[in-house]
């Protein structure tokens, strides 16, 4: 389980994202298509073309982290 800090907003991509992307492809999603701030400390959620996989997007003020989640049913 992961503990955020409170004021933390959790900013949901609409429709699928090419899950190809590594964190710096997503962090550009962040800032050039949500017109977002991806060193703001929010969570920026993606997700795959099949709603089988998700990637979050979180800078924990010492560096971009990325997290990847399969899901068995989407």
């Amino acid at each position: 389980m992961i503990l955020l800090p409170s004021g933390v907003r959790v900013h949901i991509a609409c429709g699928p994202t090419d899950m190809r992307k590594g964190l710096d492809g997503l962090a550009m999603l962040v800032q050039g298509v949500l017109r977002q701030d991806p060193f703001s400390g929010h969570l920026f959620v993606f997700r795959g073309g099949k709603a089988n996989l998700i990637k979050i997007v979180f800078w924990d003020g010492t560096g971009l982290c990325l997290f990847t989640k399969w899901l068995d049913q989407g």
